[in-house]
């Protein structure tokens, strides 16, 4: 119905994203076995520490100014705009 012969996206294998070398992980799965317990969907959290994925940091920096420039340029093109347009906003007469 419509569908596309190619794929669009490539799924990834789950086997491939292991706790193996995460620090945070690792410790994450002793001190579960310390209490007795364990974790068998851990290695689901472990694609969020894959070095595709970023640091938290980045993280934070893309989520927070993914649209800035754009925003930013768009806000100068408008003030300039109304500027050269002569537009009056009614606050600058002087009379209430």
């Amino acid at each position: 119905m419509g569908g596309h012969e190619c794929d669009p996206y490539k799924i990834p294998d789950y086997k491939q994203f292991t706790i193996q070398g995460i620090p945070q992980l690792e410790e994450l799965e002793k001190a579960l076995a310390k209490k007795g317990l364990k974790d068998p969907w851990i290695r689901n959290e472990a694609w969020r520490y894959h070095p595709g994925f970023g640091t938290p940091l980045l993280r934070a920096r893309k989520l927070f100014f993914r649209g800035f420039p754009l925003g930013l340029a768009l806000t100068v093109v408008t003030v300039a705009i109304t500027k050269l347009a002569g537009g009056d906003d009614g606050h600058g007469d002087g009379h209430h």
